[in-house]
């Protein structure tokens, strides 16, 4: 199976640079017809969040470690420390992805053009084939 994983992460490698190198772009996306309103778009993805129980799992491992009985801290305490460190990890979450909004909107013309996109696809067929190389040679 491992090889197998292997194979077909150099093949999607190969397949990259043989596009990059014939000057093959993908199709161009054609504009949504449906746009999202803000508050739709923010409903959507706080949902998509807070259902996820990747999320919960990251706070049931992480916070016990920040959060001790032995600490002296009572039960509403706790409660506040907890939401303390939800509040600061939620605003860390927005400066990032509001940071990562500007930095690839600002990019978004750079990518358009022919040349960065046969070099972007380049790069990611050699990624791809060393990741399919890197795994087909680990010993297990």
């Amino acid at each position: 199976m491992k090889m197998l994983g292997a194979a077909y992460l150099i093949w999607l490698g190969l397949r990259a640079l043989r596009d990059a190198w014939r000057g093959l772009l993908p199709v161009p996306v054609t504009d949504a017809s449906r746009r999202r309103a803000m508050w739709t778009a923010f409903a959507e993805g706080f949902l998509t969040n807070a259902l996820n129980p990747k999320v919960a799992m990251f706070y049931l491992a992480a916070f016990p470690q920040f959060i001790s009985a032995a600490n002296g801290l009572t039960p509403s305490s706790v409660v506040d420390v907890t939401l303390l460190l939800v509040t600061i990890h939620a605003a860390l979450n927005v400066v990032w992805f509001s940071s990562m909004i500007v930095l690839f909107a600002r990019m978004a013309g750079l990518a358009r053009r022919g040349s960065i996109r046969r070099w972007l696809k380049a790069v990611t067929g050699v990624v791809f084939v060393g990741f399919g190389v890197k795994l087909a040679l680990l010993r297990t």
